[in-house]
């Protein structure tokens, strides 16, 4: 008997079409470059949308920007982000130089984007990121696209660098006062009359401390509409261009790769051009400031009056954090004068300083007048003969002599205590005794409620619900021997508004009205008025349960479903079989 096999229909394999982009960059902006981008992009458009295989993904295009980095290059970064969310398969590009001059650069994100299964072609090269000796190829032929980067920057560098020889700046650089009018700077006189002011004042013995606060109080402001700022004021007192002359090549960048910027402090040679220009100050003006600028400078903070100086300003240093002490001053305990070592106004993790603590002013006089042998503190007597002041350990001066000899003295700091005048510890009992033992974390409510079953007072505490928000309530101070109930306190200011007669709650109202609140059991409360009158209420004692969110629900069902094990099932059903056999006939109605 003949064999009969069935063949089954099969449907034919379909293999996805690769999601195909391409990169182009040009990095020079011209009209040249313009139509070489432009047919870079027409070509691949054209290239990808020609094969069946391929699925068109796009093509990135930065125009007129280095390949040296990719901070600059949004396109190219949109690439990388777009293949990060699977929208593309493969990366075609003209060259090497096209996708990146930086080696690091090149090989980082040609091994970012293989580990996800991208693969960059490269044309010109023939070289595929997927291939065996992919990556070999890439690294030789990088070092080659990035040296020839530099060598090309090399080559700008000594055609800029011959321009400044011959006077010709580098590009039309903006400066305040000035506009380009041609190839040359001529004056903006709005802007020019700020500038003569900033040199006149610094001239007249005015920081450029006052300055930025004189001008801020005025509304005077840079040309992008910014204030100005110590910064600002500096760059203007010291740039040579306002005396009508050009000083060339301040600046040079060191590594064409990096871009780094730095000043030139003698490195390269500079080339000063004389009467490029219309001068705003005049140069004997501006090598007057230079010399005052360096002469405050050598002062340090003693040429600044605007800081609160004395003769111990600089004097004092810490020999741990290399850094001198400040002079600092609190009025809110009567005139506290104290020095601290300078370390605490940087915020670093471990920038403390190990000695710690302050030095008290007045101790610090008494104890420099000692050691130099003086009934009363000199502070010309001190600036003659003391070089510097140590703070080796916490409250230890050591005073180094001009003349070579040290001094260890003891300088315990007692301005707390000195603080406690007659009338500033009768100020504070007050407060106290009206406000409770936290007056400066108080409310109006702080002091004021008090609980009747013990007398005590009401205390404000912070809880937090299961969220994150945070909320208050007012408890009795003895809540763990009294019971009385707490209250929440909006409650306690929505009360206080109805006692008032206010539609909304005022604090201020609250303090010049009310003199206190009794809280009493079962959730009564009682407003006592300053001018005697009393006004009762009642609020809930119930504890607010939060309403349930769906994602609440859910998770309380997924909750029960997986306590419900294999093991919990067997269980109940043994417990109902034996209930069954005990009961007999009746265990339901039982």
């Amino acid at each position: 008997m003949a064999k009969i096999r069935k063949i089954e229909q099969t449907a034919p394999a379909i293999v996805p079409r690769k999601k195909v982009a391409a990169y182009a960059r040009v990095s020079v902006e011209s009209e040249r470059m313009s139509h070489s981008l432009s047919a870079q992009v027409s070509y691949y458009s054209a290239l990808i949308q020609r094969n069946p295989d391929w699925e068109y993904a796009g093509v990135y295009a930065d125009y007129g920007i280095s390949g040296t980095g990719t901070a600059r290059r949004d396109e190219f970064r949109k690439m990388v982000e777009d293949a990060d969310a699977r929208k593309i398969d493969i990366i075609l590009t003209k060259s090497i130089q096209r996708f990146a001059r930086n080696t690091v650069d090149l090989l980082e994100t040609v091994r970012h984007l293989k580990g996800i299964g991208v693969e960059v072609r490269f044309e010109k090269e023939g070289i595929s990121s997927m291939s065996g000796d992919g990556e070999l190829m890439l690294t030789i032929l990088a070092s080659f696209a990035q040296e020839e980067s530099r060598s090309i920057s090399d080559n700008v560098k000594w055609g800029t660098r011959k321009r400044m020889a011959e006077g010709i700046p580098n590009g039309r650089f903006q400066v305040y006062g000035y506009r380009w009018e041609g190839d040359g700077l001529v004056i903006v006189p709005e802007e020019a009359a700020v500038v003569r002011r900033i040199f006149q004042n610094f001239l007249d013995g005015k920081s450029r401390l006052e300055t930025e606060r004189e001008f801020a109080a005025e509304g005077i402001t840079t040309r992008d509409g910014c204030r100005w700022v110590d910064s600002n004021l500096k760059v203007v007192l010291t740039n040579i261009t306002y005396t009508g002359s050009l000083l060339l090549q301040k600046e040079f960048i060191a590594d064409p790769i990096t871009k780094h910027r730095k000043k030139n402090r003698g490195e390269l040679p500079q080339y000063y051009v004389e009467d490029t220009h219309p001068a705003i100050i005049d140069k004997v003006t501006f090598d007057y400031v230079q010399a005052e600028m360096e002469r405050r400078r050598e002062l340090g903070a003693l040429a600044n009056k605007s800081l609160n100086i004395c003769c111990f300003t600089g004097k004092i240093k810490c020999p741990h954090c290399g850094v001198s002490y400040m002079h600092n001053r609190r009025t809110d305990r009567g005139l506290m004068e104290f020095w601290n070592c300078g370390s605490k106004k940087k915020k670093k993790v471990g920038a403390g300083c190990p000695v710690g603590g302050t030095i008290n002013h007045q101790n610090l006089m008494k104890a420099c007048a000692d050691v130099l042998g003086m009934e009363e503190f000199d502070e010309d007597v001190f600036l003659d003969r003391v070089d510097h002041i140590e703070v080796p350990e916490k409250y230890t001066l050591e005073l180094f002599f001009k003349d070579g000899n040290r001094i260890i003295r003891d300088c315990p700091n007692t301005g707390h205590q000195d603080c406690w005048t007659a009338e500033y510890r009768a100020a504070t009992s007050e407060k106290r005794r009206k406000y409770g033992t936290n007056p400066r974390g108080a409310t109006c409510f702080t002091g004021r409620i008090k609980c009747a079953e013990c007398g005590n007072n009401y205390r404000q505490q912070t809880r937090k619900r299961k969220n994150g928000e945070k909320y208050h309530m007012f408890s009795c101070a003895t809540t763990n021997t009294c019971g009385n109930n707490s209250i929440h306190e909006d409650d306690l200011q929505r009360l206080s508004a109805e006692a008032m007669g206010l539609d909304a709650f005022d604090a201020s109202a609250f303090s010049e009205r009310i003199d206190h609140v009794v809280i009493s059991k079962g959730g009564r409360i009682a407003f006592h008025f300053k001018d005697g009158g009393i006004h009762e209420a009642s609020y809930s004692t119930k504890r607010r349960a939060q309403p349930w969110t769906e994602e609440r629900r859910k998770k309380q069902a997924k909750a029960i479903r997986d306590s419900f094990t294999g093991e919990r099932r067997q269980k109940m059903r043994e417990s109902m079989k034996r209930l069954r056999k005990e009961r007999g006939d009746g265990w339901r109605r039982e």
